[in-house]
């Protein structure tokens, strides 16, 4: 049964797709920049030669992580739909970390409600934006598929891409001289901001797309050694 309302979705979504051509979702705020994809696993390193001229992309709450290395607010952020207004405890613990916080522009993904009732929900939490976009199903499977060549729907929680994963793709469609990433690590269980230890659902997918950009020689660096280990990204020590 489970299987039947999976196709039925993939191939709604496929139709949709198909239909609509959307493009890929890019930034040309990221073009040309040396980018710094925040990540929110327990371990987080940060680079060696990190300071102004990086432009930082936070994933959820891990804006709390370059608040320990001075930045007061991230150029970008990643939040997806159901830290807004989910119920479980990682969305409670993600707006519990970003109250009071600010982000330069924030990327909404998947939000299926209008825009007054996304600008409420910020509201409530309390937590301050520059601008504010949000980001449909249609325009991050194109940037998938720009990136990997694969046409991923997202159907099921084990195929789908971790949102620190798509800033890095984000960073790189978009024309960036080099991404490094930090706290970004499919090996990894739990978050920084809370003490549950969740297991990561999209391991799989994130370190296939990892060796997949490294393997095409993609400039694309950790700043934590267990990861260079795990994925086969180059270490990243400030020299290219």
């Amino acid at each position: 049964m489970q299987k039947l309302k999976d196709f039925k979705t993939w191939l709604f979504r496929l139709v949709r797709y198909t239909v609509t051509q959307p493009k890929p979702w890019s930034d040309p705020a990221l073009n040309g920049r040396s980018v710094m994809v925040v990540g929110s696993a327990p371990k987080s390193t940060k680079p060696a030669d990190f300071g102004p001229s990086y432009l930082v992309i936070s994933i959820n709450a891990s804006q709390i992580v370059a608040r320990e290395w001075g930045v007061e607010k991230p150029d970008m952020t990643l939040m997806m739909f159901h830290q807004i207004e989910g119920k479980y405890k990682n969305a409670q613990e993600v707006r519990r970390v970003l109250n009071g916080e600010r982000t330069g522009h924030l990327y909404l993904l998947l939000w299926r409600h209008d825009l007054k009732r996304l600008k409420d929900g910020l509201k409530r939490i309390n937590y301050g934006y520059d601008q504010l976009s949000i980001v449909d199903r249609y325009s991050r499977v194109a940037l998938v598929r720009a990136m990997t060549g694969k046409l991923n729907f997202e159907i099921g929680p084990e195929s789908k891409y971790s949102n620190g994963i798509i800033g890095v793709m984000l960073a790189l469609h978009s024309g960036a001289q080099r991404v490094v990433i930090s706290g970004i690590n499919p090996a990894s269980t739990g978050h920084i901001y809370n003490a549950e230890n969740l297991h990561r659902k999209h391991s799989g997918p994130d370190m296939d797309a990892l060796r997949h950009m490294q393997k095409l020689g993609l400039p694309v660096y950790t700043a934590d050694p267990e990861v260079a280990k795990a994925t086969g990204l180059p270490l990243w020590t400030g020299e290219a």
